[in-house]
């Protein structure tokens, strides 16, 4: 059997290897899903929000080369007022923003202009205030007219082609901004059917790791339930053997033993008739002999009831207990009260000897390990179970250590075999309570069960 429960395969193998493959599945997908945030972080901090700042820095930019353009159409005007050198605070506060304006667009656009677009934007502002100071130049010299025809012909087409420029920027600002969104759609959505395929495998790796648990455990409790089936098989098989020996033995004694001691005892007694009386001594010995005889044929008959009393099989359990608590009682020294309660009824012979030896087994310990000076025994009869308690006010037990004697052992596979159940308990008032209970189906007493022991 040991060989047997050897070769019963642990599943537990087979699940630290699932556990293992969905430990690193999730490492692994929380490790993807790490590099797709941090891949979008840096789309739209390096991308997006810097594309946002870049395009406010080339609004500001084209709002600056449209106050330039208003500036110039205020010059142009020939019901101004006021001479051309007027504007000159105007166009250098403009000048100084600008500037800082394109300092930041270049710093923010750097790695993402072609250095062809950043040159010429730079180098067209610096030709358009070049030009601008050569119109105030002319304009401080006295020459207004021409100032004017050179801001029509040269400084209004730069602001023209500088605004141009600026809005192409714009666009290609909004287009990579389009392409970004895009592309953060893609990955989103990328990310989204690789979490649904995650679950999915997920869901599938939890659903056969079930199924294989559920299938490897229905195999082991099955392997269990034939082996606990044959360890019952085989207990069943001992205690029948033990009790076939115990009866065999029971009836060598009470019939060739005892008939020898019997017929050894008669003889005796003739010769005890035969003998003269002047002979004392002879008689004496011969009395002694026939008395030793009897002595020798009483403890043959006690032994072959300790054994397997007979009256079991003839008059039933009721009437073995009626003799066997006064033969303890008389042996131990223990006064014990035997009680019975409930209408009686038959209890098959093969089910009544493990009844009487649970009995037997119990007072035994009473004796043994209690040191009780009295002890109690019941038989109830209720209508749905046979109760046999045995009850003492002794040192008790450990019932941690009650599981390892082999007597209580012996017990409870009794119990077991009856289809019944036996407690080792603790009453209230110190001591130890043994309760056996068994069932009315399994007494025999309905005819429904035949439990043969003893063939």
């Amino acid at each position: 059997m040991r060989r047997r429960i050897d070769q019963l395969q642990s599943p537990t193998a087979a699940l630290l290897l699932g556990l293992g493959l969905a430990l690193a599945s999730v490492i692994a997908y929380s490790a993807y899903i790490a590099a797709q945030m941090r891949s979008l972080r840096a789309l739209q901090t390096e991308m997006v929000d810097r594309n946002r700042r870049d395009s406010l820095q080339l609004l500001r930019i084209q709002n600056d080369l449209n106050s330039l353009a208003l500036a110039m159409r205020d010059m142009l005007d020939s019901h101004e007022p006021y001479p051309l050198t007027a504007w000159v605070a105007q166009f250098r506060r403009i000048r100084s923003d600008l500037e800082a304006a394109l300092h930041l667009e270049q710093q923010l656009a750097a790695g993402r202009r072609s250095p062809e677009q950043q040159v010429y934007l730079a180098r067209s502002l610096a030709q358009f205030w070049d030009a601008a100071d050569r119109i105030f130049s002319l304009a401080r010299a006295g020459k207004e007219n021409e100032a004017r025809d050179q801001i029509r012909l040269s400084l209004q087409a730069r602001q023209a082609a500088l605004t141009t420029a600026v809005a192409r920027l714009l666009v290609e600002n909004n287009e990579v901004e389009q392409q970004a969104v895009a592309r953060i759609g893609a990955i989103y959505d990328r990310v989204e059917r690789r979490v649904y395929l995650f679950l999915a495998a997920t869901l599938l790796a939890l659903l056969l790791t079930s199924v294989y648990l559920i299938w490897s455990n229905r195999r082991l409790f099955a392997r269990l339930a034939m082996l606990s089936q044959q360890r019952s098989d085989l207990a069943r098989k001992l205690i029948a053997t033990q009790e076939s020996t115990l009866r065999y033995i029971s009836r060598e004694l009470h019939d060739d033993f005892g008939q020898v001691l019997t017929a050894i005892g008669s003889i005796l007694a003739r010769a005890e008739r035969q003998t003269l009386s002047s002979n004392s001594q002879l008689l004496e010995s011969i009395r002694e002999a026939r008395e030793v005889a009897q002595a020798t044929l009483d403890k043959v008959r006690d032994l072959s009831q300790a054994l397997h009393p007979v009256v079991l099989d003839e008059t039933g359990l009721e009437s073995v207990l009626d003799g066997y608590i006064p033969t303890v009682e008389r042996q131990s020294g223990i006064a014990i009260s035997y009680e019975k309660q409930g209408a009686a009824f038959p209890v098959e012979s093969p089910v009544a000897i493990q009844v009487y030896r649970i009995l037997q087994e119990a007072l035994n310990n009473v004796s043994r390990h209690s040191g009780s000076a009295r002890a109690w025994v019941r038989l109830c009869y209720r209508p749905a179970e046979l109760q046999l308690e045995v009850e003492d006010r002794g040192a008790g037990f450990d019932p941690e250590g009650a599981r390892k004697g082999l007597g209580l052992v012996a017990m409870r596979e009794r119990a077991a075999l009856l289809g019944g159940r036996i407690d080792f308990l603790r009453p209230a008032e110190g001591g130890t309570l043994v309760r056996l209970r068994v069932p009315v189906e399994g007494t025999g007493h309905d005819k429904t069960k035949n439990l043969d022991f003893a063939s």
